[in-house]
């Protein structure tokens, strides 16, 4: 039975994360602006 409840949950969890994805900027790597936008605006 807790079994049951275990995967139940991991499945609401699933399905949310598929229908409103929180997106979290942290754990991505940010790495700014690259080397066309510096040629850009070195002038």
């Amino acid at each position: 039975m807790m079994g049951l409840i275990v995967q139940f949950r991991q499945v609401v969890k699933v399905i949310r994360e598929f229908l409103a994805p929180s997106y979290r900027p942290e754990r991505h790597y940010m790495r700014g602006p690259g080397p066309a936008c510096a040629a850009r605006h070195s002038h």
